[in-house]
């Protein structure tokens, strides 16, 4: 499982995650894919392409997992 440290963030958009770990190439791919689902918020389906991440949240996205400290 990787992580990512939010720093000083108080919260990370999950399209802006997304593209910042190369997991897609663009934000239009991000918007796409988080629509149809593909994206989990810990362990549940999440459809909101902006939705805010914070510490302790895990997202599921292509077979990869990233947890948000």
């Amino acid at each position: 499982m990787k992580t990512f440290e939010l720093n000083d963030q108080e919260y990370i958009e999950l399209n802006r995650l997304l593209k910042m770990l190369g997991m897609v190439g663009t934000g239009g791919e991000a918007k796409i894919r988080i629509s149809d689902g593909e994206a989990l918020l810990n362990g549940e389906p999440e459809t909101q392409v902006r939705k805010k991440l914070r510490s302790g949240d895990v997202i599921e996205f292509g077979g990869e997992k990233v947890a948000i400290k």
